[in-house]
């Protein structure tokens, strides 16, 4: 199948199809590749760092469990994306069940369902990795270069706030008149037609995400990408990793084919995101200080939804576009929360509402009159967050996530502001998103939610921001990489995406790991 490293035939037919990939779906064997740089994983971190090593000129090969979904293949339907794009089918959770995973599973990663919001790393967040975490060289001044970059080959851009949906405009408008910040966020779309389905892959290839971008960059520049294939172990010879093994699985699910991708580097980078990185470094004998997998982050969201008379249609239209951080900041012993907007199509409401039988059918028939705005708390931040734990459990990665004390009574506040948001954004009734709602009809009503019970189980949660879990730091007993994403204690192995992040961010994650992929690759690039 390869020759002096790179494919001697084309392996199919049809977008980015050319020597340099490999369909795993399609092997008929197995196969051993040599390369400068060998990348697991295809998404915000590995797609910028592979692009960026190849136009240096460096061999790369990139291995991705997903399977490979281009815009001929979305057809915003919820049962194929959910089945075809997401971790678990869309049905990840943490270990105890209380808190619901999306995270994408595909060519590209989370780029490829993401909701396209994107936010430069704040800098209250780099002042308190510097004051907390030891992390010294990162600073604004030093990312701000490479954040341009990515804007600039993303298009990313502040999306008109005349383009918002009504969805979103429910978020200006009760912001408004409460006297609450409200912005519009930025986009990484080019061409986008407002749709709303892009938690289900863009059907018009405007979402500027990883494969039609930094992927095809890297393929461009002579890098190979091998699909369907789950890396299973990093084989370690004293510092040194030697060889990455990966297990050809079939498209879009977990059934393993009889081949193996074996490929011997002379660096390698994790980017598997940060569930499936901290897993693979455990499934490798690699946390020699019992960091790995350790201070993940999520930002778990609660939501509330809002009935109004005049048709909200959140299922159309870009499903976030404005967000207000008047509650960002962690303070008094509290933790922080911002507000965003969540699209409201069938099957996600349907498994958010947390309802059965008549009283779900009911909330259903009135979906399109729906809108639903979401509070997601900021983890990380107080003295005693250390958020979750990933281990490995059967080979698989299994996220431990306590609800804490701080985190339920943040769920509380940001209950109390969704509702007086909706309601001032002309809601006839807010409800909670308890088993059994909490109705809310006027300001008094909010009170009621004083009595209600907040945690796990009590009320949905979910998130689809993940972070940390590898985090870095100059300290091997508090972290896992340094400085330049190097693990501790290997001499050419790192890690390049969201788990480095030594805390939640109070943002959307993307943008983060795009600057930080794109820095890191000027030493991982020097071979």
């Amino acid at each position: 199948v390869l020759c002096g490293g790179r494919l001697s035939r084309s392996a199919g037919a049809g977008g980015m199809m050319n020597k340099q990939l490999i369909l795993g779906k399609e092997l008929d064997r197995s196969i051993e590749l040599t390369a400068d740089l060998c990348i697991v994983g295809s998404g915000a971190g590995g797609a910028v760092l592979a692009a960026r090593a190849a136009e240096a000129g460096r061999r790369v090969v990139i291995l991705e469990a997903g399977g490979l979904f281009r815009k001929d293949r979305f057809r915003m339907l919820e049962s194929e994306a959910f089945t075809d794009l997401y971790q678990d089918r869309g049905a990840r959770q943490t270990a105890d069940k209380a808190i619901t995973v999306l995270q994408g599973r595909t060519v590209g990663g989370g780029t490829t369902v993401n909701w396209t919001t994107c936010f430069r790393t704040p800098e209250s967040v780099l002042d308190h990795w510097r004051a907390h975490h030891g992390l010294k060289a990162w600073t604004s001044d030093i990312l701000s270069p490479h954040f341009e970059a990515v804007e600039k080959r993303l298009n990313i851009k502040q999306w008109p706030e005349s383009l918002a949906n009504e969805n979103n405009r429910k978020l200006l408008k009760g912001g408004q008149a409460l006297g609450w910040k409200v912005s519009s966020t930025s986009r990484n779309v080019l061409g986008c037609v407002n749709s709303g389905y892009c938690g289900m892959g863009c059907p018009v290839e405007a979402k500027q995400a990883m494969e039609p971008t930094y992927l095809t960059d890297a393929l461009n520049s002579g890098a190979i990408l091998i699909t369907d294939c789950s890396v299973r172990k990093l084989v370690r010879k004293g510092t040194e990793i030697t060889e990455a093994v990966g297990q050809i699985q079939h498209e879009a699910s977990e059934a393993t084919r009889p081949y193996q991708v074996r490929v011997r580097a002379k660096r390698f980078a994790v980017s598997g995101g940060s569930l499936n990185s901290p897993a693979l470094l455990l499934a490798s004998g690699i946390d020699s200080h019992g960091r790995v997998g350790r201070r993940t982050f999520l930002h778990p969201v609660i939501g509330v939804g809002g009935l109004y008379e005049d048709p909200v249609q959140g299922f159309y239209g870009a499903p976030q576009s404005l967000t207000s951080h008047q509650f960002a900041a962690t303070k008094d012993g509290k933790m922080g929360f911002f507000f965003e907007t969540a699209p409201v199509h069938p099957a996600l409401s349907a498994s958010v509402f947390a309802a059965f039988g008549s009283d779900l059918s009911q909330i259903m028939s009135n979906l399109d009159r729906t809108g639903v705005l979401i509070a997601l708390h900021i983890d990380g931040f107080l003295p005693e967050d250390e958020g979750g734990t990933v281990r490995l459990v059967d080979g698989r990665p299994s996220l431990h996530y306590p609800v804490r004390p701080a985190l339920k009574s943040a769920f509380q506040e940001s209950h109390k502001k969704l509702a007086e948001l909706t309601l001032a954004a002309g809601a006839y009734e807010a409800f909670s998103m308890h088993l059994h709602p909490e109705r809310i009809r006027s300001k008094t009503d909010i009170s009621g939610l004083d009595q209600r019970a907040y945690g796990a189980f009590e009320h949905p949660i979910f998130s689809a921001h993940q972070m940390g879990g590898c985090a870095m730091g100059p300290d091997p007993a508090t972290s896992v990489v340094d400085e330049q994403l190097k693990i501790h204690g290997l001499t050419n192995a790192y890690v390049v995406d969201g788990s480095v992040l030594p805390t939640s961010l109070g943002v959307n994650p993307s943008q983060t790991i795009y600057g930080i992929a794109h820095r890191a690759s000027e030493w991982i690039s020097s071979i």
